[in-house]
């Protein structure tokens, strides 16, 4: 069955761990099951005049809104144990992983794999790849840069792909098309001292 998660973040700043937005959406057996979605409040307020130009939103917005750790309860159930698909899933894997690392917070376990190859796989001759492109294509109507709008037209790519080849399943259909589905590392880039093995 077509059962995955769907995530999307915005950051504040190009530093990974500054996300100042976050949405998931669950599918299950096809449909659209249950989505979240909620602003965060980066470390240090920091916001970038570029990213306020992105994703309109601003300081002001998430003052008071919790922090990463505040909101990963309400998060981790979405991802743990799960297939977790995102538009280049590298960028928001990499906000995972660092504002877990500089949280201090224990990894859920899950598999994760990248819309933009399977559109790449599916769709080659579109013009491009991004996700408003692949959204018009697929005739979804979504408000870019929106983290549960974004969210939402990511779901939307591995259901149309797996219709067009027949695949039952995100397993299925990344085995059709040749995609990987890769297991969330959240390892250190560069461990910590203490860590490193002894002579």
């Amino acid at each position: 069955m077509m059962d995955f998660t769907a995530i999307d973040f915005e950051t504040a700043t190009e530093r990974p761990n500054s996300a100042c937005s976050v949405a998931v959406v669950e599918v299950r057996n096809g449909e659209i099951a249950r989505t979240y979605s909620t602003l965060i409040r980066p470390p240090g307020l920091r916001f970038s005049t570029f990213n306020i130009s992105i994703h309109g939103i601003t300081p002001e917005m998430v003052a008071h809104e919790r922090d990463f750790a505040g909101v990963w309860t309400e998060l981790r159930p979405f991802l743990e144990g799960n297939i977790v698909l995102a538009h280049n899933a590298p960028f928001d894997m990499g906000v995972l992983k660092s504002s877990l690392l500089a949280n201090h917070i224990e990894p859920p376990k899950f598999f994760h794999c990248c819309t933009v190859q399977i559109s790449r796989k599916a769709w080659p001759n579109l013009p491009n790849h991004k996700l408003n492109t692949v959204g018009d294509f697929l005739h979804v109507d979504f408000r870019h840069h929106d983290a549960l709008e974004d969210a939402r037209a990511c779901a939307a790519i591995p259901l149309a792909a797996a219709e067009l080849v027949g695949a039952d399943s995100v397993e299925d259909l990344a085995q059709t098309l040749r995609v990987s589905v890769k297991p969330f590392d959240c390892t250190p880039k560069y461990p910590r001292r203490f860590d490193t093995p002894q002579a």
